[in-house]
This record gives structure tokens, C-alpha cells and sequence, in this order.
């Protein structure tokens, strides 16, 4: 979906407005124990979307305050005084007038609870937004945002730099509003300073429809917007930061960053170049998905914004080697520029071209037992792998206000991948008495290209009639994607431990996949009274690819792959076109707000197996109902309630009935009779701050259910160890999941303690050997955290987490039980100033289990020592990495009838040296 920035849209909405019917705002101000007038205070309106201020007045001696040519609409009410708190109320204005009546303010003298904002502190909060003044929590010096969110309470940010606010992931950080290197959270907080922020806005962004129409569309991403101080968007500023240091086992450690900004008025330019081996500025948390972690059991898809994903399938996907970053070693290059600008307020554009190149190497050891009632399939398996893969990527987006009410916005984007890679694997299978099944040893070369597309276009018109708007949003994607891999495998099946037959494998495999989505979408609003609009919408969708696999085995009279493999050769197509009108009903007032409607789906399927001459229609009607409520009690004390309904296609992997053979004695088949799932959501969920107790909670229940899930039978044959997989669907998928929250202060200690309980249940249906199989976990934990910090002296922060597992499964009637528990300490004492020692501790265990007769333990210790020169421009700092040498990539996991574990390579002890100089030009010294 397509994001605009909060502060593009408050210019729109004071440009439509400004044109629109206007109104006159009466009212009083007067203090709320006397009950005498106060005069001379500001009296101000600011734009719901960003508090951006509109219109401004003075109370006279009476205390009586009068704002003119006002458009009508939503706005935030604020007052200031010098002896009074502030106040803050969302208001609606009429067209004509709008008398607010008497408004007590409470004199700072008697600051009552009831406080709804309190000036100087450290945490405010503005309608749906909670506001952190940056300089309230402290951090090191040349401390990025990455280390000040962490100081946050509410916030937290795990080992792997994923961001969480109240509970949720965030999913996109802003720079004053705006984008910074496209959609990638990691940039921005990894790389810029935390004293160049000002304040730290965490809220719920809403979609440009929502954001346009005021309607809510229950689209929202957890967003949080770095604005930056006054002082630090002009001129320019940057970092140079270079470490390395010797490490015996593979090669030497090096990590080089180079980071440039350069702001002059509107518009601003950044690049930033990332080199290193250490995987500390690798993919971020979010790049697996834009990036592409592929492997036998994943499916590419391309998203609305032309961002490509990929899913899990369970086999017929791309044959390249799984690539996961936290474990292996990583060689990367990473390279960006963004360049935005505005011109009177009109015309904005952005543009973020970005380039990624990496070397990845893994030797992974792997044991899988598969119960299958009284009989045991044990599998060992050890597999090495290279990759190396680049990705070039261009986004822009291009926005215009032709004139007060009409805009419009051009999107386009680009991805370009190349990946190379070889994998190399010798496995076996065996049963009882550790008697052979089965041995397989490969090797599997693969290169293949993989081009996104992407173009929208949404225009919008505003009528001179509040809340009537008119808008269409067309998009157009288009995915290619050309591979071609080389097999060689020598497979053997035993009988009674004896061999009984041998096949070898030598085979090329083309392929030529693509996929074109295009949509449109219309959405019209109309207000029914003060307080009740009615939003109609008609979408229709147009979903066309195809998928041509070509198998050749190598001939040996000819020494060409020229004999072809029909049973591994298929050329398929997919038409899905989907017709969706849908109605909702907005309610919009002080303290509640509601919507409800519904969309009708028509979809249409049209598969055809061009290898075989046969053809798949059916058509399919479905049903989007929708409804939400946001109740805000009090000040600061938010209840909201949300249910969604919605359809999810089959991927072309799944419909094709084409299979993979990448791994012999585990094979994947597409099902082309697969019909769509369908997904019940409904999420509760409560926030609330206490300014005066400095203390805030939330709490949220998240359940859905799915009706035809896509999920998998399995078939093995016991006597070989083979298995083939078939997509199919299946009812009784469910998920239940609660997360909670408390933050707050014991003053008299000056420490932040945080309790955070969860629980959750998910219970998933399959079927393996032409029975039905139900996988139950359930996981209940509790963290405990606590958090303490004076100035020049010392920073401590303790997380303790505990959690309790349990995985049954109905094919075996069997529970499995174990507990695992994490102790993190993050630790900085400072001394004279200049010098700082830092560490960070991580203490793992995780329980051992009837499977595995032991613990799962490490301890991850690492320490950094610097000294800043010359007002903390320049660092020289040591940094030892893994100091008990036991960072251990192991993984257990339970799935059905199977456990596993997984043993990985892992980049374990060393030391770095490095020097770091933060530069910026007097513009950006705050002391200038």
C-alpha cells in the first residue's frame, strides 16, 4: 500500500481545507479552581494527521477567544499559557459556527492527574501519537537511534535489530516524515545520530486512502517519525567509521562505513556505502523478505508495492540453497542514495536507488526423526553451501497538487537480482536398529535472474463539501524470473540393509516464470450527517503468469542434457481476475469511533496445463466483512476492537502439478485443484499512559481462524524413506495470542521497570500418510526488565525471559515439554568524560527433552572500549566479539511428527580495532 508522508498529507489537508466553507470558533478559557478568565493565551488549531499548526489566536481580558475562516473539519484544540498546563481536545468544526463554551485549565500549582500534557516531560501524548523528547533519555557518545530506542520504555529492540512498540513490530521509520532510503528501518536507525533527534513519534500510519477520506480502512503499520532538531537539517553531516582485526579460523574481520547527508532547505540528499565480514551490517531484519531468502521451500511473490516476498510452500520453489544471515559467513557490500526535494509546496519528489552484493558460505549438519506410529525414520544429512548474490533496486515516487483539490501520485519501482550458487549434500535415512533406507549424495549448481516491476497511480479529488472525496488507484507489477541449475546425484534405496537399487541423476532444468498483476481501484465517500459517512469502493484485479519448466538429462552418446524428461517438464498458465464492490459505514466523534461494512468477492480461476491440454475453471464467491471500533475513555486510555475477512490465492508453485526432484527422496507436487483460503482476524487491544505515575500498559488479543488453509499431505514410504508432498486445504487452523505490558518508574531508585507477559496457541492441520494430523503448541512466557542510568556515570539495563513450550500432535497422541530461558545485561560506565567500557551479556538455555538428553546452553559475552577527541568528533575504540568463543548456531525444533536439530556454522570469537570520525559543518553544531 502505498505510504505518504505525515507531513506531505498535513500540507494537503490545510490546502483543501483553505478552500472549503469556513467557520468562526468561539469559546472561553478559565481557570478550573477560581473560575476567573485567563487572558493572553494562545489558543491554537493544528492538523489531526501531524499536528501541524493551522490557525492561532489570543484570549482577551475576559478570557474569550474567536478563530475566523476556519474550513470545516477535524482539528486538535491546544492552549499554552505560562501558568497553566496545556490542553489538548480533538474538536469537529461546523460550517458556519462552532462554540466550544467554557474550557477550566488547571493551574500548574495543582497539576491534578488529569494532566493531559505535561510541559518539560520526557513522554507526551498527542491523540493516537506518544511523543519521546529525545534528550530526556540519555545515551553514549555518537550513540545512533538504535541505542536511544532502547532506552525508550515501550520500545524494545532485539539482537537482530527488530523493532517492537508496545508490543507490535514496527514496520516503517520515518526522518521528519519522510522516507529515509526507501522503506528499510535498519538505515535510519542504525545510522543516524541520536542527538540529531529531537523527538521520537511512535504511532499507527494510517493508509493515503484513510489519511485522504478520514475514513478508517483498518489498514495501519506501526510507524514510528525521527524528527530531527532545527539545527540539524542544514548544511551537512556524516561518519566515517573503519574496524578490522585478525581471526586465524577463515580470515580477517573488517567492518568499513561510510555515511553523507547534506540538507539545504527542502531538500535532502544521503548516501551511504557498507562494507564489511562480520554480519554486523548485513541484511536487516526486514531484508530477507525484500532481498529474497530462497530456497527449496519458498515461494516468490510480489507484493502491492512491488516488494518481493517469499513464502513458505513446502517444496516446488526456485532449487537454491536456503541463505539464513544469522548463521554462516557473510561478505557484503551495501551501497544507497536518496534524494528528495519539494518545490512550493506542490511537487515533491524522492528518489532512492540501492545496491547489495554478498558471498555467503554454511556447513550445516542436520538430524530429523520422523515418528510415524510405532515405526521411526531417522534422517542425517550434511550440506555446504556458496552463494553469491547481488541486487540492484530503484524507487521513486513523484507527487503533485495540480491545484486545492486534486492531487496526484506516481509510484515506480524496480528490483534487480542475480544469484549464483553451489550446494553440495550427502544424506541418509534409516529405521529401527539404525537399518538403511536410503542414501542420496548431490550436488546442485544454480544461477538464476529475477526482475520486479512496479507503477501506481493515485489520483484524488476533494468536493467543496466536507468528507465528500473521490479517488482511483490503478498499479500495474510485473515479476520475471530465469533459472537455470545443474543436478548430479547418485541415489540408493536398501532393502533389509542391502542395497536393492541405485539411480543416478545428471539433469539441466530451465526455467521461465511470470507473473503480471494488474488493479484498480474506486473509492467514494459521502457524508450522511455530523457524524456518519458512507464509503463505496469497487475493485477489480487482473492476475495473469505462466511457468515453463524444461528438464534434460545428459545423454551420454551426445555429451549434451539433450533428452528430454517429460515427467519433470510442464508448461503452465494462471488467470485469476477478481471483481470486489464493497460498502463500510464511518461513525467519527470525541470519544468514539466505529465503522462496518462489507466487500463481495467474484473470482475467477482459469488454470491451464499446456503440456497435458488440460484446463482448470472455476469460479469462486467470497465474502469481506470488516468492522472497527476505537473507544478513548479518558485522556491517554485507548480501547480498540478490529475484525477483518479476507481471501488468500494459491501460489503458482502450489497450483502446478509439476515435480521438483531437487532432493530425490523428498519430492514436491503441485495440486491445481487447490481453492482459495479464506481468513478470520479479530485483534482487542488497550493502551494507556499515566503522565504523573510516569507509567504505561497495553494489552492485545490477536485470534484467527482459516477455513481451507493451504497446507500439505505427506506420503512416505516406509520401506524407502521416501516422501512426496502435495499442497492441499484444510480446516481447524487456528492461532490465539496475547501480549502485554507494563512500564514504569520507581523514582525513589530512579529505575524503569518493565513486565511483560504472552501466551499464545496455534494449532495447525495436515495430513501425513492419508491421516489427519493436528499440531497444537502452546507457549506462555514472562520477561522482567529493568533499567537504570545517570549521567556520565553509567547506564544498566537487565532482561530476564522465561518461557514455558508445549507441542502435541494428534497422529502420535504425544506432548513434548521444555522451557527456555534468556538473561540479557547491557552494561556502559563512563569515566572522565572521554572514556566509556560497554558490554553486553547473554545467557541461553533451553531445556532438554525425551528426544535431546541434554541442555541447549550458551553464554554470548561481548565488550567495546573507546575514547571520544576533539568535542566527541573522533573515536578509537576495541571490540571483542564472542569472548567465551561460544557463539553456537544450533536449533531444535518440534513439527508434526518431527523433531530436528540443526547445527550451523557461526562466526565465533575476535577482536576488532577502529576508529570512527563523526563529522558536520558549523550548521549542525549545536553549540553554533
Amino acid at each position: 500500500m502505498h505510504k505518504i508522508s505525515v507531513l506531505l498529507a498535513a500540507v494537503l489537508f490545510f490546502c483543501f481545507n483553505s478552500f472549503g466553507q469556513t467557520a468562526v470558533i468561539t469559546g472561553t478559557l478559565s481557570d478550573g479552581a477560581e473560575k476567573k478568565p485567563v487572558y493572553n493565551s494562545v489558543v491554537a488549531l493544528l492538523t489531526p494527521v501531524d499536528s501541524f499548526l493551522y490557525k492561532f489566536t489570543r484570549t482577551d481580558a475576559n478570557g474569550n477567544f474567536t478563530i475566523k475562516n476556519a474550513a470545516a473539519g477535524n482539528y486538535i484544540l491546544m492552549t499554552a499559557h505560562a501558568l497553566y498546563a496545556d490542553y489538548t481536545d480533538s474538536i469537529y468544526v461546523k460550517d458556519v459556527e462552532t462554540n466550544l463554551g467554557t474550557i477550566s485549565l488547571l493551574n500548574k500549582s495543582k497539576l491534578l492527574q488529569d494532566v493531559i500534557v505535561k510541559t518539560g516531560s520526557a513522554i507526551k501524548i498527542k491523540g493516537d501519537t506518544t511523543i519521546y523528547t529525545a534528550d530526556s533519555f540519555r545515551v553514549s557518545a555518537n550513540a545512533n537511534v538504535e541505542e536511544l530506542l532502547k532506552k525508550l520504555p515501550g520500545i524494545q529492540v532485539d539482537k537482530n535489530g527488530e523493532i517492537k512498540a508496545m508490543g507490535e513490530k514496527v514496520t516503517k521509520v520515518l526522518v521528519d516524515g519522510e522516507e529515509f532510503f526507501g522503506d528499510d528501518p535498519g538505515m535510519a536507525v542504525k545510522n543516524l545520530r541520536a542527538d540529531a533527534v529531537k523527538e521520537v513519534q511512535v504511532f499507527d500510519k494510517k493508509s493515503d486512502q484513510a489519511e485522504f477520506t478520514g475514513i478508517d480502512d483498518g489498514n495501519t503499520q506501526k510507524t514510528i517519525n525521527l524528527k530531527l532538531k532545527d539545527n540539524k537539517k542544514r548544511g551537512y553531516f556524516g561518519k566515517i567509521d573503519a574496524s578490522g582485526g585478525p581471526q586465524k579460523i577463515i580470515d580477517d574481520r573488517y567492518n568499513t562505513n561510510l555515511l553523507f547527508s547534506s540538507f539545504k532547505g527542502k531538500r535532502k540528499l544521503s548516501a551511504f556505502v557498507l562494507n564489511g565480514n562480520t554480519g554486523q551490517d548485513g541484511l536487516s531484519w526486514q531484508d530477507r523478505e525484500k532481498f529474497g531468502g530462497e530456497n527449496d521451500n519458498l515461494s516468490m511473490s510480489m507484493d502491492d508495492d512491488g516488494e518481493i516476498s517469499y513464502q513458505w510452500t513446502g517444496g516446488n520453489s526456485d532449487d537454491e540453497p536456503y541463505v539464513d544471515t544469522e548463521n554462516g559467513f557473510i561478505r557484503n557490500t551495501n551501497a544507497g542514495l536518496q534524494y528528495s526535494n519539494k518545490w512550493n509546496d506542490k511537487q515533491t519528489l524522492n528518489v532512492t536507488p540501492k545496491y547489495n552484493s554478498q558471498i555467503y558460505t554454511n556447513n550445516t549438519n542436520r538430524f530429523t526423526q520422523n515418528q510415524f506410529g510405532d515405526s521411526v525414520l531417522n534422517e542425517n544429512a550434511n550440506t555446504a553451501i556458496n552463494v553469491n548474490r547481488s541486487n540492484f533496486k530503484i524507487s521513486g515516487t513523484y507527487d503533485v497538487k495540480l491545484d486545492s483539490n486534486n492531487t496526484i501520485k506516481f509510484t515506480a519501482k524496480t528490483n534487480l537480482y542475480n544469484t549464483t550458487s553451489n550446494e553440495k549434500e550427502n544424506s541418509s535415512t534409516s529405521g529401527a536398529k539404525d537399518i538403511l533406507k536410503n542414501s542420496s549424495d548431490r550436488i546442485l549448481n544454480t544461477d538464476s535472474d529475477k526482475e520486479s516491476y512496479f507503477g501506481s497511480v493515485l489520483f484524488k479529488h476533494r468536493f467543496k463539501k466536507a468528507r465528500r472525496t473521490f479517488s482511483i488507484n490503478s498499479s500495474w507489477n510485473l515479476l520475471n524470473n530465469e533459472g537455470e541449475s545443474f543436478l548430479k546425484s547418485t541415489n540408493t534405496t536398501f532393502k533389509n540393509g542391502s542395497t536393492s537399487s541405485i539411480q543416478q541423476l545428471n539433469q539441466n532444468k530451465i526455467s521461465d516464470r511470470t507473473n503480471q498483476n494488474i488493479s484498480a481501484n474506486i473509492v467514494y465517500t459521502e457524508p450522511l450527517s455530523k457524524k456518519y459517512s458512507l464509503e463505496a469502493s469497487y475493485q477489480i484485479t487482473s492476475n495473469k503468469g505462466s511457468n515453463n519448466q524444461t528438464t534434460y538429462s545428459y545423454s551420454d552418446l551426445t555429451g549434451k542434457y539433450d533428452y528430454l524428461v517429460d515427467s519433470l517438464s510442464n508448461q503452465f498458465r494462471q488467470s485469476i481476475t477478481i471483481n470486489k464492490p464493497s460498502l463500510k459505514i464511518n461513525y467519527n466523534s470525541k470519544k468514539i469511533k466505529y465503522s462496518f461494512g462489507s466487500g463481495f468477492g467474484f473470482t475467477s480461476f482459469d488454470l491451464l496445463d499446456q503440456t497435458f491440454n488440460k484446463d482448470y475453471q472455476r469460479n469462486f464467491t467470497n465474502f469481506f466483512p470488516a468492522a472497527s471500533f476505537a473507544y478513548t475513555y479518558k485522556s491517554n486510555h485507548n480501547l480498540r476492537v478490529n475484525y477483518n475477512g479476507n481471501t488468500s490465492q494459491p501460489s503458482l508453485n502450489d497450483l502446478q502439478p509439476l515435480r521438483n526432484n531437487a532432493n530425490f527422496f523428498n519430492q514436491f507436487i503441485g495440486n491445481p485443484d487447490l481453492k482459495p483460503s479464506f481468513t478470520n482476524s479479530f485483534r482487542l487491544s488497550h493502551n494507556s499512559y499515566n503522565f504523573l505515575k510516569e507509567m504505561s500498559t497495553y494489552q492485545s488479543i490477536n485470534i484467527r481462524t482459516v477455513s481451507n488453509a493451504i497446507s500439505y499431505s505427506k506420503i512416505t514410504d516406509l520401506d524407502s524413506g521416501r516422501t512426496t508432498t502435495k499442497p492441499i486445504n484444510t480446516n481447524g487452523n487456528i492461532s490465539i495470542n496475547f501480549y502485554g505490558g507494563t512500564w514504569f518508574k520507581i523514582k525513589k531508585l530512579d529505575l524503569q521497570v518493565g513486565v511483560n507477559p504472552n501466551i499464545g496457541f496455534n494449532k495447525i492441520a495436515n495430513v501425513i500418510n492419508n491421516k489427519n494430523s493436528f499440531s497444537k503448541t502452546l507457549n506462555s512466557g514472562l520477561s522482567l526488565y529493568l533499567s537504570k542510568s545517570k549521567e556520565k556515570k553509567y547506564d544498566f539495563s537487565l532482561n530476564n525471559n522465561f518461557a514455558n513450550n508445549r507441542n502435541t500432535t494428534s497422529q502420535n497422541n504425544e506432548t513434548k515439554k521444555f522451557n527456555t530461558y534468556n538473561l540479557s545485561l547491557d552494561a556502559t560506565i563512563y569515566y572522565k568524560k572521554t572514556w566509556s567500557f560497554s558490554t553486553d551479556y547473554n545467557y541461553f538455555v533451553r531445556q532438554k527433552t525425551p528426544d535431546f538428553q541434554t541442555n541447549l546452553s550458551n553464554q554470548l559475552w561481548n565488550a567495546k572500549l573507546q575514547k571520544t577527541f576533539k568535542k566527541d568528533a573522533f573515536t578509537a575504540y576495541v571490540i571483542f566479539r564472542d569472548i567465551l568463543n561460544q557463539n553456537i548456531g544450533i536449533d531444535r525444533r518440534f513439527n508434526d511428527i518431527s523433531v530436528s536439530e540443526v547445527q550451523n556454522d557461526r562466526l565465533k570469537r575476535y577482536v576488532m580495532i577502529g576508529f570512527t570520525w563523526n563529522f558536520k559543518n558549523k550548521a549542525t553544531d549545536p553549540s553554533k
